[in-house]
C-alpha cells in the first residue's frame, strides 16, 4: 500500500448536465480497500450510454417520463466516477482477501449489489465507478480473467454491454438454428448480441445505419438491414426480436414476429415512448420480454465469455481519460461500430 499514491487523477460527475459537468481532478483521495474488497488500478473503462443517460438524469419516472432521474428513479448523489465498465489490475486488497488475486488483470462486475438476483446498485451511478485511476469494489464482484487473449481495452468492453445482451438472450431463450433480429446492431448491447448469437449458432438479421454494415456483418450477422433504408416490414419473420432503440419503428419491429415469437428489449435510445396494436400481441401468441442488465449467473458467463476469448468486441476508438468529453461527444454521434473506450493515465 505504501507504493500507491493517495490521490488520483478521475474525472469527476458534479451534477445533472451536460458536458460541462464533468470536471478531471487529479487531488481525487484514492479509495482504500476494505474489509472483503480489493483495489483494481484501472486500465481501461468502457464508454456507455448508460453514463450519459444517467448524467443527464435522463431515466425518468413511471409518473414523469422527463423527470431528472437516475435508472432507479431519483437524481444520483454527487460529485460522482462514473464508469461501469472496467479492467485493469488488482493492485491492493483488505486485510481478509487472499493476497493471491493482486497482480491479476480482472474484469469488475458493474452490479455494485444484487437483490433478488438483479442489480440494486451499479458501479458508475450509485457507487464510484471507472473513470478514474483505481477502482474499488467487493472482492466477491472482481473476476480474474489473466489468461484471457483479450486486451485490456477489448475486456473493457464487456462487463455492461455483453452482459446486458447476454442477459436478454437468456429471458428470450434463444437457441441455435433461430431467426432473430436485433436493432441498434451497432452499439456496445447490439453489437455484443450479435456476436454472442452467431456464436450460438443462430441466424442473425441485424439492423444498423448506413455505412456500418460491413462491420456489423463481420461480428457475425447473415444479413444487414440499413434503417431508413431497408423496410423492416419487408424482413421474413423471425423467431425473436432483440430491441435496443425502441421510439417509432417498434411497431413494426414487433410485428416481424411470428405466431409465439418474443420480443426482448432492454433499451429506448430512439425513445422510450412507443404504441403498437395488442391485438398483435395476443391474437398471435406474441410474448413481450423487459431486461435489465444480469444476474450473478449471467455476468459469469460473460467472465467465461473473457477468459476463453470466445467473442471479440470491436474497440472502434480509445481516448486518454482527460478526453472524457470528446469521447462521450463521439458517443452521441453513433459513427462507429463496437465500443470507445477510455485510458487513466499512468
Amino acid at each position: 500500500m505504501a507504493s500507491l499514491p493517495d490521490v488520483m487523477i478521475a474525472a469527476v460527475t458534479t451534477a445533472h448536465g451536460g458536458w460541462d459537468v464533468i470536471e478531471i481532478r487529479s487531488d481525487r483521495p484514492r479509495p482504500q480497500p476494505g474489509s472483503g474488497e480489493a483495489l483494481v488500478r484501472v486500465a481501461a473503462a468502457a464508454v456507455n450510454n448508460t453514463d450519459i443517460w444517467s448524467r443527464e438524469g435522463a431515466y425518468g419516472t413511471a409518473e414523469d417520463p422527463d423527470a431528472v432521474a437516475g435508472w432507479r428513479g431519483v437524481p444520483l448523489d454527487f460529485p460522482l466516477i462514473q464508469g461501469g465498465d472496467i479492467s485493469g489490475t488488482v493492485a491492493a486488497v483488505g486485510d481478509d482477501v487472499d493476497r493471491a488475486l493482486v497482480g491479476r488483470r480482472v474484469i469488475v462486475d458493474p452490479a455494485f449489489e444484487y437483490e433478488g438476483g438483479r442489480p440494486a446498485a451499479v458501479v458508475g451511478s450509485e457507487v464510484d465507478g471507472g473513470f478514474a485511476q483505481f477502482h474499488c469494489s467487493p472482492a466477491a464482484r472482481i473476476h480474474d480473467v489473466t489468461e484471457s487473449p483479450l486486451s485490456d481495452e477489448e475486456l473493457a468492453c464487456l462487463p455492461i454491454a455483453y452482459a446486458t445482451a447476454l442477459g436478454m438472450i437468456e429471458r428470450a431463450g434463444c437457441t441455435a438454428g433461430e431467426r432473430v433480429l436485433v436493432t441498434g446492431a451497432s452499439g456496445g448491447v447490439g453489437n455484443a448480441a450479435v456476436q454472442i448469437l452467431a456464436a450460438r449458432g443462430c441466424h442473425v438479421v441485424a439492423q444498423t445505419s448506413e455505412g456500418k454494415e460491413a462491420g456489423v456483418a463481420d461480428s457475425g450477422a447473415a444479413e444487414v438491414l440499413v434503417r431508413g433504408r431497408d423496410w423492416v416490414e419487408n424482413v421474413a419473420e423471425v423467431d425473436v426480436v432483440l430491441d435496443v432503440v425502441g421510439g417509432e419503428q417498434f411497431s413494426s419491429v414487433f410485428d416481424r414476429l411470428r405466431d409465439y415469437g418474443r420480443l426482448a428489449t432492454v433499451g429506448a435510445i430512439a425513445g422510450p415512448v412507443v404504441s403498437f396494436d395488442l391485438r398483435r400481441l395476443y391474437l398471435r401468441h406474441r410474448t413481450l420480454i423487459g431486461s435489465t442488465m444480469h444476474t450473478p449467473e449471467i455476468f459469469a458467463g460473460v467472465v467465461e465469455l473473457a477468459r476463453s476469448g470466445a467473442v471479440r468486441p470491436c474497440v472502434a476508438a480509445t481516448y486518454d481519460l482527460a478526453s472524457i468529453r470528446e469521447a462521450q461527444a463521439r458517443f452521441e454521434q453513433k459513427d462507429f461500430v463496437g465500443k470507445l473506450v477510455l485510458i487513466p493515465p499512468g
